[in-house]
């Protein structure tokens, strides 16, 4: 495993740097009092930010297609996806954020030719943003086959009829397409049932019934939606793949989706332990400063250490992709999954109450922060489902039954 960079991503991570210094952080303001005055709009800050970075040629970083992104490995994107994750706004200026890139992905790798024309290409300009349907409130979704939302044939066309929820970007006003995952045969075998299909954010029948917080962050513009899908009808072209193939299409897309959220999580930990160690040095508490405290220098050292675990963890997993795939680096996509958000938290977490009551507040980036990494705990499957993942693979070398 060779995890030095190369000349060409360390000309990529300067030119990112120099962009989140001189544009993205000093944006975070701006974005928070434009999206205060109406949560309903892109924040024009967002519009202006992508054309930057469009003539930067700092666009579609994660895309490993060198015809339609920069054709990076996974090992190569890691570093610049922890340079965007220090700040909750930057990934979509790259055109580089959830769920978009998962769904790029998908249809790249497995639409037909037809879907790419007609939502692909539209994506990867930036032109619309789109969401995934997997989730629903009304079972238990970490086991994807209690999913009961239906897609039946009807002539020339699929009718779909359930609900979802913890829709990512059902709110964004330039969402236009839906990816969702229902049964089209529950008679099937288990993992045969569920198809995935394309679904246009205006057809009639679908319906946004609310949108969700996170520990009171709606996340706006784009959101996290409750959205109900009432005999919404569309051709039967629009089925991806095939009838049962859903289950393959989605393993296909959450692992690289879930080591993307990794890679941020390793930035925003950093930006945390950085707003730490200043904060630290630049307060005084009973005749010295915080960071003179043992207890402070011991909780400082450790982050350092996890920080650095995690990413060589993270590093290794986005290796094992790059070599063997993501089925066969599900035990390594697994772990990261666990401990990464854990990770993050936990340090974040300890800069929040370095800060003080300053922490709880918006004055920082912490608190929103904090709210983002522990819903990246449940996201694409909780911790426990990921555990059971890894006991079951570790296991298995040592079943000789």
């Amino acid at each position: 495993m060779n995890f030095n960079h190369s000349d060409r991503v360390l000309e990529i991570i300067d030119k990112l740097n120099h962009f989140m210094g001189e544009y993205i952080y000093p944006a975070e303001k701006i974005f928070k009092e434009q999206i205060d005055r109406d949560k309903d709009k892109v924040p024009q800050i967002i519009e202006d930010l992508k054309l930057k970075a469009k003539k930067q040629d700092l666009w579609n970083l994660f895309l490993p297609d060198s015809k339609l992104g920069l054709g990076l490995s996974n090992v190569e994107y890691a570093p610049l996806c922890e340079i965007m994750g220090r700040s909750l706004i930057a990934p979509e200026v790259f055109n580089c954020n959830a769920p978009d890139t998962g769904n790029m992905e998908l249809l790249l790798n497995y639409a037909s030719d037809r879907q790419k024309d007609d939502w692909l290409y539209k994506l990867l300009d930036g032109q619309i943003r789109s969401a995934f349907c997997m989730t629903e409130p009304n079972v238990a979704s970490s086991d994807a086959t209690n999913i009961e939302t239906r897609i039946e044939a009807d002539g020339e066309d699929y009718v779909i009829n359930g609900r979802k929820w913890w829709t990512t970007n059902g709110a964004h006003p330039n969402c236009k397409l839906l990816i969702v995952m229902g049964k089209t045969d529950p008679s099937a075998s288990k993992y045969k049932q569920q198809s995935q299909i394309l679904v246009p954010m205006d057809a009639k029948g679908v319906n946004v019934e609310r949108k969700l917080t996170i520990y009171g962050y709606d996340e706006s513009p784009h959101g996290h939606c409750e959205i109900s899908f009432n005999n919404v009808r569309v051709p039967k072209s629009n089925l991806i793949l095939g009838e049962g193939r859903g289950f393959e299409i989605a393993q296909g897309r959450l692992g690289p989706g879930r080591i993307h959220h990794c890679m941020r999580l390793i930035g925003a930990a950093e930006r945390a332990l950085e707003a730490m160690c200043l904060r630290s040095i630049s307060r005084i508490a009973f005749g010295k400063t915080l960071s003179s405290q043992s207890s402070l220098r011991e909780k400082i050292a450790n982050s350092r250490i996890e920080i650095d675990q995690a990413r060589l963890l993270v590093l290794k997993t986005a290796w094992s992709i790059d070599k063997f795939g993501s089925k066969e680096s599900r035990d390594q996509i697994a772990m990261i999954k666990v401990s990464v958000p854990q990770m993050a938290c936990k340090i974040i977490d300890n800069s929040i109450q370095v800060h003080g009551a300053a922490g709880f507040t918006d004055d920082y980036f912490l608190a929103a922060s904090w709210a983002n990494s522990r819903g990246l705990r449940m996201a694409d499957g909780p911790d426990a489902v990921h555990s059971e993942t890894v006991a079951k693979l570790e296991l298995k070398k040592f079943d000789r039954g």
